[in-house]
């Protein structure tokens, strides 16, 4: 395989009944967001509602959110999936960082390009958020007035989980001497003058004894599966100091604002992130929805796992009866 053919390659097939074209577009911020815009290939005369979708956190669009791009068009949407800032073939430097309001913004952007786009009706976008990009999903949605629906699946909260780790156990005193780590590293990547790069998140081979959630992200991003050496869950790691505006700035403080518009929180049954959903559905504000697919965990909502777990048909109608 040639390194033209590796980087271009998608971890799934282009539907016969889809045209994907690659398009760029800037955010609030000036970073140039590159993207894959989805196409139904009979649209007929009238305009199509649109769907912005991002994420996993640390993935790239040849992955997830382009495999729900893919099968959203095949089903009469016009679907923007795109790389977030500072990660796969979108700009900003330095490289591998996250941020929950420019993460946000990316969002609004992709929402920015739909509205302009002669075949789309900007009075139906609705956006998709997958994993960590869930979150950050809500979070542009209660801010933009513009986005009319918003679904997540497998959903983090990613200030949550770096200000109190998992299951909220971080204690007091675990975020100060974390804070305090993170402050020092700032004067070495200053010294250095780019910032270094954590260990990478996954290891290189699964021994077995590994929570069942390291083996289901190994599964996704380490194997023929779901590999793409833009991912940074695939092929590299995040920088050092990436948590510290995570653990400062809560993303979800105003998921009630989301109402009167709909929100979908779909998890699996057995992820280990399902209380992220649980928890985000208590928050909001009515119209809301929480679907639990039985027997799925976290990466099986990546790709449909074994069992076509995605419930699709389901998707389909709640973005058609609330754009």
């Amino acid at each position: 395989m040639s390194n033209t053919e590796k980087t271009e390659q998608y971890t799934f097939n282009l539907s016969d009944k889809v045209t994907r074209n690659k398009v760029s577009f800037k955010n609030r911020y000036g970073i140039t967001l590159t993207g894959d815009f989805y196409l139904p290939k009979e649209k007929g005369n009238e305009l199509l509602p649109g769907l912005a979708i991002s994420g996993p956190f640390g993935a790239v669009k040849e992955q997830a959110s382009g495999f729900y791009a893919n099968v959203m068009a095949q089903n009469g949407f016009a679907v923007l999936a795109f790389d977030p800032s500072y990660t796969g073939e979108s700009g900003g430097e330095p490289r591998n960082v996250a941020s929950p309001d420019i993460n946000t913004e990316d969002f609004s952007a992709a929402i920015d390009f739909l509205g302009l786009q002669e075949n789309v009706n900007r009075d139906k976008l609705g956006i998709i958020g997958i994993c960590g990009f869930g979150g950050f999903a809500l979070n542009a949605t209660a801010a933009d007035k513009r986005v009319k629906a918003v679904a997540t699946t497998s959903m983090y909260d990613m200030s949550r989980v770096n200000a109190r780790g998992y299951f909220d156990s971080t204690t007091p005193e675990q975020r100060t001497q974390m804070l305090e780590q993170m402050s020092l590293q700032r004067w070495e990547d200053a010294k250095n003058g780019t910032p270094a790069l954590a260990p990478q998140g996954l290891p290189s081979e699964i021994k077995g004894d590994e929570p069942e959630f390291v083996k289901g992200y190994f599964d996704y991003y380490k194997t023929d599966r779901g590999f793409h050496p833009r991912s940074i869950n695939s092929n590299s790691s995040w920088t050092v100091t990436t948590p510290l505006s995570l653990m400062n700035m809560p993303i979800l403080t105003y998921i009630n604002e989301i109402s009167p518009k709909s929100t979908l929180l779909i998890a699996g049954e057995n992820a280990h992130s399902l209380y992220f959903s649980q928890d985000a559905y208590k928050a909001a504000a009515e119209p809301k929805e929480l679907v639990i697919i039985p027997d799925a965990v976290h990466t099986d909502l990546y790709d449909g796992g074994s069992k076509d777990y995605i419930p699709f048909d389901k998707l389909v109608t709640f973005f058609n009866d609330n754009l």
